[in-house]
């Protein structure tokens, strides 16, 4: 007969911690002099206590505890709220809780995250507790969040390819250590995952295939991942021809966020359209590179297109909003912070072509003014948020012409901008619910 053992809390909590605070008081789990955290197995408590004093004592407490008196499905619901780390103290209590800590049902999802966990031995040890029902095989973990984790390196996510072949969902943001070879084996042997974020990551350049899996995977498959979702923020080191791999092996994808990735130019957003056609939300915030080409290249995804994001894309101008309002009429979000190139005239093409646009950033545009303004007013009606930082070409009259058109507002943000409290007093009378974020003292 298999003995079953229970992950320590203290693969979970840094061993230089003292107590565990959540809100009724405080435990400990310590086994390392250096204050290292490390893997360590403890077995299932016992059934009975066989000191009759301690018997006495454990009888009089099971009275008093009510939770006892819950069924075994109040209880896992109940435990369905807790952490990892939580959970696996709560395995440690008794018998009955150890049994229900460990229903499949409350392990979908693993999340770990601190700087001093050690995270490939936790993974490690999870998974061969969660495998004993089905061995080598986690088939009910389907979600992984792993985040500001530094010790996670590319052994943590093998043991993932490996025990976790239904997994949905990988969140390993800022774990610096993880490289292409790691990512590689997470979608070659996790077919059926659509979440990828490696944002932070900044050894990620591309997302492939492993050269194994690509051999043998049949024709019809198409050598395609799955992602539908892929969070690359902060990957400085991408370029175009890695977003051209990406793109040809993801193409089904549908939200593509690429902030802050400063080599990408407009080829290789040229490369994203050409296969992944089914994009509704993209960002390229910060691409110093990205033109007005690269928003024609954007406009092919016509009335796909939900969410953009340029933001402090300082090449782009009105020519390239042009080519968006043209072609994306169905667009519901536009981030053009400190695009500086707009002007009125975009603003203009903008509102008369996505009429249904209910958020807008246009802050940091200097030659943005009243005349705008007044085109989203009289063609935006649906707008719920507005943000005008920094417009220096706004006043009063502009942002009273919007509050009495778009009844709707809900944010509107005029951080330094000359704006006298009449007319923030005249918003905040004919939008109710708008949440106004100024720089003026005398309104309040």
């Amino acid at each position: 007969m298999r003995t079953l053992s229970t992950p320590s809390p203290a693969l979970i909590c840094p061993q230089n911690i003292h107590g565990f605070h959540n809100g009724r008081g405080s435990s400990t789990s310590s086994s390392s002099i250096t204050g290292e955290t490390v893997a360590i197995v403890h077995s299932p408590p016992p059934t009975r206590l066989t000191h009759p004093l301690i018997r006495v004592a454990s009888k009089h407490l099971k009275e008093q505890a009510n939770i006892d008196r819950l069924p075994d499905q109040c209880i896992i619901q109940v435990f369905s709220y807790l952490p990892t780390n939580q959970l696996c103290r709560c395995a440690r209590v008794c018998r009955r809780w150890y049994n229900l800590a460990w229903d499949p049902r409350l392990w979908r999802t693993i999340r770990l995250t601190g700087e001093t966990i050690n995270v490939d031995r936790a993974l490690k040890v999870l998974t061969r507790r969660l495998c004993q029902d089905t061995p080598n095989v986690c088939l009910m973990l389907e979600t992984v969040i792993v985040s500001d984790c530094r010790r996670l390196t590319d052994r943590g996510l093998y043991t993932i390819a490996q025990c976790c072949p239904e997994l949905r969902r990988l969140e390993v943001s800022s774990c610096y250590n993880i490289s292409n070879e790691a990512v590689f084996d997470v979608v070659s042997l996790c077919p059926n995952l659509e979440h990828l974020d490696v944002s932070g990551c900044s050894k990620v350049t591309c997302i492939s295939l492993t050269r194994e899996a690509s051999i043998k995977l049949s024709p019809m498959h198409g050598k395609q991942i799955s992602i539908r979702y892929l969070d690359m923020t902060d990957c400085f080191v991408l370029e175009d021809e890695g977003l051209h791999t990406i793109a040809a092996h993801c193409t089904q994808l549908t939200h593509l966020y690429l902030r802050r990735c400063i080599r990408i130019t407009d080829e290789g957003l040229r490369y994203i359209m050409i296969y992944c056609t089914s994009i509704k939300e993209l960002s390229v915030s910060d691409c110093r590179f990205v033109s007005d080409f690269g928003m024609r290249e954007i406009a092919k995804l016509e009335s796909r297109l939900r969410y953009l994001s340029i933001a402090h894309c300082g090449r782009i101008t009105d020519v390239g909003i042009r080519y968006i309002a043209k072609y994306c009429s169905k667009l519901r979000y536009l981030n053009a912070r400190g695009c500086e190139g707009i002007t009125d005239h975009g603003v203009e093409y903008l509102a008369k072509n996505c009429t249904k646009l209910k958020s807008l950033d246009i802050g940091k545009c200097p030659l943005v003014s009243d005349i705008g303004l007044e085109f989203l007013a009289l063609n935006c009606f649906n707008l719920k948020r507005l943000s005008l930082k920094s417009c220096e070409s706004i006043t009063g009259q502009g942002l009273q012409i919007v509050a009495a058109n778009c009844f709707d507002l809900q944010m509107l943000n005029v951080q330094d901008c000359e704006v006298s409290v009449e007319a923030l007093r005249f918003v905040k009378r004919h939008c109710k619910r708008c949440i106004i974020e100024h720089t003026n003292p005398a309104f309040f």
